[in-house]
């Protein structure tokens, strides 16, 4: 027999960016439990809105199934010392199935006696274990928390009702002083209580007394009613799906209407309206049949129709309010020239431990500097990104960002451009924080790319010479983010750099330009070196590479993404071609043989020990590999190539000769294919069938 399950926590407004989360995490540790505790299931339905996350366990079993099994232990033999007594390992099958030696007997199996028992355990009815589920609530983990009253527990809001219903049985159930019952409540201002007869009544009780508890369909529902009203005002409405989800987390009961503004401040830039729309107010831009942005945006109340005049009459004073202070602030910062702004961010920390914004941009314009040399850059995108580096936080110390700071870098570009600077430099100032997430946009200029490496970059080098260096558990910083983002945006560039030889560099040239007290020592250089190359094994996850190629290109010579990442490519493409085998068998036998005659790779090969035609024809084709520079797809066709000389090699010569000099000769030999090798990646590494 089955019945409906439903769990229900009432609470106070929680911030709309958690709901979604949170209920995705009760249903998560929810259907854990109900698999630990062996409760079969056919679905579970999930509701949620800002006062309430609730869960219908659909077809839940009555009870646990029986059980009835026979478990083999171990044999008789084993079971029993010499003396019959009862074994550890007869013991611990026992205690393992919750049972004792004394329900242990003994039975042959194809000529040998085994320990076993026979199980038999009636399932435990499910609502004396539903209970439970409160330890499932008070699990639940948020960004931020919060305590009430004199209780020590913490959760995202105040909990003041629960609902714990079997079919029509209340399941008892208590958190703090909240006692789970069958009432619930309808919509905070519109709806009454309601006492649920049985958990099936939950959805349609709510929405009889105006809460839509199915967030898709809430949604749903906003979504057509902002198209409606679009259609009927031939406006253009681009859905934000990021402002969407915010807003049906902040409702109940779902109602959008339109409001106007003077077009007065169609003036002001668009990023500025739309920011002080959807950011500040959570309004919907409006765009007319043109594309041009409308003086109008659309909301939605929490509410029904009612005086729904007077709240968007309500909103537009609202809005006008900030339209005014944007549209004061963008005139007032363009009365003062860049280099105002720019002077201003002396006073301005970026750090205590590390100096100013000021000294920052001095850093990071040397390290676009030496960059943009490194990549070939022209003597103009120089110019361009050496200015972008001189002025690109300016906006920070501007009214509009100090007011709007969603807007820095947008309003960089757009003050830039107004006070003359041209297309490629304004554009980096925008650009500079790209990409600002892990699999964000990345830069679309040269300029801006190199400058938002340089600003990265330097964020690292001296987050980790201050010794702020991210843990396991806490990057306060988020230098990964900075250092995937140099990763990615390396690979868009296709720019190669080796990060052993650039940070030595870089930290040489920017003696002068750091405080003393962040010095920066071998042992850091190489940790920043690793800490951005491990951002390169995370961009290949990403990517979906096989786990014995990323740990196979992780372990080769490269110090440069670019080269790992290609690598990676290399191995991906031809990992199903009929000559791999072969070939990685070749390689790792190359690697194998020097590891056990652990051989230091210092000696050359000396031609004059050569003995055979196979020792001479694999030194020229080598040398010939290595007397090119050669990409690494041809780096792998070459290997294909003269695979048939390392077999040749290995039937015709005996590599540890009794004759020390002939054996060191050969293992050098090897150790020049086994850097070449290496190059590739550690190819022991490679899973070949």
């Amino acid at each position: 027999m089955t019945k409906n399950y439903l769990l229900e926590v009432g609470l106070e407004e929680m911030p709309a960016h958690v709901v979604t989360p949170t209920i995705k995490q009760l249903l998560t540790k929810t259907e854990k439990f109900l698999k630990e505790n062996k409760l079969n299931y056919k679905e579970i339905k999930t509701f949620s809105t800002p006062r309430r996350l609730a869960l219908l366990v659909e077809e839940l079993n009555e009870k646990q199934d029986d059980i009835d099994e026979v478990q083999k232990g171990p044999a008789k033999k084993i079971a029993l010392d010499d003396e019959g007594n009862w074994t550890k390992a007869a013991q611990g099958f026992a205690r393992g199935q919750n049972m004792s030696t004394d329900d242990i007997y003994f039975e042959e199996l194809k000529g040998t006696e085994y320990a076993f028992l026979h199980k038999k355990e009636e399932g435990k009815q499910a609502k004396n274990l539903l209970g439970q589920l409160s330890e499932v609530v008070m699990s639940l983990t948020f960004p931020t928390r919060m305590h009430w009253a004199n209780y020590d527990f913490e959760f995202i809001r105040p909990i003041h009702w629960i609902v714990s219903l079997f079919d029509d049985e209340v399941i008892p159930m208590q958190i703090l002083d909240v006692e789970a019952g069958r009432k619930t409540r309808g919509h905070r201002f519109l709806g009454d209580p309601i006492s649920l007869a049985k958990a099936d009544d939950y959805e349609e009780s709510l929405k009889s007394e105006f809460v839509i508890a199915d967030a898709d369909d809430r949604k749903a529902i906003i979504r057509s009613q902002i198209e409606e009203m679009a259609k009927e005002n031939n406006w253009i409405v681009k859905l934000d799906e990021g402002l969407l989800e915010e807003v049906n987390n902040l409702v109940e009961y779902p109602t959008a209407f339109a409001g106007r503004f003077d077009k007065k401040y169609l003036e002001i830039p668009e990023e500025v309206l739309i920011t002080s729309m959807k950011d500040h107010q959570r309004y919907f831009a409006v765009r007319e049949a043109d594309g041009s942005l409308s003086a109008h945006f659309i909301s939605v109340r929490n509410g029904n129709k009612d005086h729904i005049e007077n709240v968007a009459l309500g909103n537009e004073k609202v809005l006008t309010a900030r339209l005014e202070d944007a549209d004061f602030f963008y005139k007032e910062d363009q009365k003062l020239p860049i280099s105002h702004f720019v002077d201003k961010l002396k006073n301005v920390t970026f750090h205590d431990k590390i100096g100013s914004l000021t000294e920052k941009m001095m850093r990071v314009k040397a390290i676009a500097g030496d960059l943009a040399k490194k990549f070939h850059f022209a003597d103009q995108e120089t110019t361009d990104v050496v200015r972008a580096s001189e002025i690109y936080k300016f906006d920070l110390v501007t009214q509009m960002v100090g007011e709007f700071d969603e807007l820095q870098g947008i309003m960089g570009q757009r003050y830039a451009k107004l006070s003359g600077e041209n297309d490629e430099v304004s554009l980096a100032i925008a650009e500079q924080y790209l990409p600002t997430s892990a699999e964000g946009k990345l830069p679309s200029s040269k300029i801006g790319a190199l400058l938002s490496i340089s600003e990265k970059l330097d964020t690292i080098l001296t987050f980790f010479s201050a010794d702020m260096i991210p843990t396991s558990s806490n990057d306060p910083y988020a230098l990964r983010r900075s250092a995937y983002g140099i990763v990615r945006i390396l690979v868009d560039q296709k720019w190669s750099v080796s990060f052993n030889q650039l940070l030595p560099e870089l930290i040489e040239m920017l003696d002068g330009l750091t405080p003393a007290r962040l010095t920066t020592s071998e042992e850091t250089i190489k940790q920043i070196s690793d800490f951005i190359l491990d951002r390169v094994k995370q961009y290949l996850t990403v990517q979906n590479y096989k786990y014995d190629v990323i740990d196979t290109v992780m372990h080769s010579v490269q110090n440069d993404p670019l080269q790992v990442i290609e690598a990676a490519k290399v191995l991906n493409e031809h990992h199903q071609d009929s000559e791999f085998k072969s070939v990685v068998e070749s390689l790792t036998r190359i690697s194998n043989i020097l590891q056990k005659a652990q051989f230091n790779g210092n000696e050359s090969v000396e031609e004059a020990l050569l003995q055979t035609d196979s020792e001479k024809q694999l030194l020229v084709a080598t040398n010939d590999i290595l007397s090119q520079t050669v990409s690494l797809p041809e780096l792998y066709r070459q290997l294909v190539t003269i695979e048939p000389l390392i077999e040749a090699y290995f039937e015709e010569n005996m590599i540890m000769d009794k004759d020390e000099a002939i054996k060191k000769n050969r293992l050098a030999q090897l150790n020049k294919l086994n850097k070449l090798a290496h190059r590739l990646g550690d190819v022991q590494r490679l899973v070949i069938k």
